[in-house]
């Protein structure tokens, strides 16, 4: 994965574009701040509906250590359903967030992975293929790339497409925010460098998430509002997906649910790579003004009824009564995941996997919902699958040596530091291609 969004505005105000939303060639500058091997300070932004959460991290090799995590609540006029509404008030709160994980790790790091959520951000994977006239040639770069190129407006294309047709808007500006190579094949057989190889059938598995600039432009300017150096914007299921597929310990692949304040987010990994992420505006907030709606109380004394109730701290006949005032907001909840991970199975057999995080996921009536679902017999699980919650020491490629990381909320921005570990250390041909690709294509 590459630096996407460095200078994407200067290239929107400075360049035009075709009908399908690619740009003339010019000479493009990425952020330099990675030294690939060194060991270096990053800052993990992750701008959460309910809390902004900042952490700084220092990736060594292919980990990084966790020197300071900061937290701070989102006001409910700043964020929505994932999406920043009031740029102002965000950077506020996550600059709270960033003074306070400064403050734990006794420096700054400028350089910075940011999170993305929202219905509109969409990720996908294709495969394309090529029959070779000349099987005996070694395969050159320049295939490789024609490859990607193929591959990457094909998913552009159907990206937009879903966009439009979720807003009822054709011309919407959208931008990819982050890809990577899943796979490559010669004649049936895996490379992972398919420079030299002959072959007659040369096919390819990209995966590409794509976001609206609006949503972007507004990340952007909270980075801007921040003094961090962006170094990428990175969609949140599949950061999960990349960081927590590490330790899932199976081939078969996993389902992941991030259960957010304003989103749920859902990655499908299979057979070793990530085919597709799904989101639904239904998170914590919307449990939370159940509550509030249902008993006539404010937000705030909703969330704290909400928290109780999840902590088990409530007793009584209050437990009975908050679990009914839920009741139809999980029974909706539950609904919008089958139809989603349905759309992602494509008929295809599920890995019987599913791994839970976020802060939501502390909800216990959620986790009943998900344990007692009948899976095998409404979608195409081959038996009912293992449901676990993810917890910070389940996360092998991230330490946490001072204990700073608490629970299932704090996996999300500890998947965008794996990022930052991934960024650091990729140096593969493939890599490479698909960064010359993007560079020259400017998506």
């Amino acid at each position: 994965m590459m630096d996407l969004f460095q200078g994407w505005l200067k290239k929107l105000f400075t360049r035009g574009s075709d009908a399908d939303g690619y740009y003339s060639e010019t000479e493009v500058g990425y952020d330099e701040a990675l030294n690939t091997g060194q060991s270096q300070l990053f800052t993990a932004l992750d701008v959460g509906t309910a809390y902004a959460k900042a952490m700084i991290i220092e990736v060594q090799g292919d980990h990084a250590e966790v020197l300071g995590v900061g937290r701070y609540p989102q006001s409910y006029s700043h964020m929505a359903d994932g999406i920043v509404t009031d740029i102002q008030g965000v950077i506020a709160n996550c600059n709270e967030a960033l003074l306070r994980a400064e403050k734990s790790a006794g420096t700054m790091a400028p350089a910075a992975v940011i999170g993305i959520a929202g219905e509109l951000v969409k990720g996908a994977s294709t495969h394309v293929s090529v029959t070779r006239q000349h099987p005996t040639r070694p395969i050159t770069r320049e295939e490789l790339e024609q490859l990607i190129v193929s591959a990457q407006k094909k998913l552009l294309k159907n990206a937009k497409a879903r966009i439009a047709a979720e807003t009822g808007l054709s011309n919407v500006e959208v931008r990819l925010t982050n890809a990577a190579v899943i796979s490559v094949r010669i004649d049936g057989q895996t490379v992972t460098n398919p420079i030299g190889f002959p072959g007659r059938y040369f096919s390819l598995t990209l995966f590409s998430a794509f976001a609206p600039l609006m949503q972007l432009g507004a990340l952007e300017a909270v980075a801007q509002g921040l003094d961090l150096s962006l170094i990428a914007i990175v969609a949140e299921p599949y950061a999960l997906a990349r960081c927590l597929s590490m330790n899932a310990g199976t081939d078969s692949g996993a389902i992941f649910i991030d259960i957010g304040g304003g989103t749920t987010d859902i990655a499908l990994v299979r057979q070793g790579g990530i085919e597709e992420t799904r989101m639904f505006a239904l998170g914590g907030r919307t449990f939370t003004r159940r509550i509030a709606n249902s008993k006539g109380i404010s937000l705030k004394d909703a969330e704290r009824l909400k928290l109780s109730y999840s902590s088990g701290e409530m007793k009584g006949s209050a437990v009975e009564e908050i679990r009914t005032i839920l009741e139809p907001e999980c029974e909706t909840w539950m609904d919008s995941v089958e139809l989603l991970v349905e759309e992602l199975s494509k008929g295809e057999l599920l890995p019987p996997a599913i791994y839970v995080v976020g802060g939501g996921s502390a909800l216990s009536d959620i986790q009943r919902k998900l344990e007692a679902f009948p899976w095998t017999e409404r979608l195409p699980f081959s038996r009912q699958p293992i449901v676990r919650t993810v917890l910070p020491e389940m996360v092998n490629h991230i330490l946490d040596p001072q204990g700073l990381l608490q629970d299932a909320q704090d996996i999300t921005p500890m998947a965008l530091a794996f990022q930052a570990v991934e960024l650091q250390n990729e140096n593969s041909v493939l890599e490479n291609a698909l960064d010359n690709v993007i560079d020259r294509m400017h998506i």
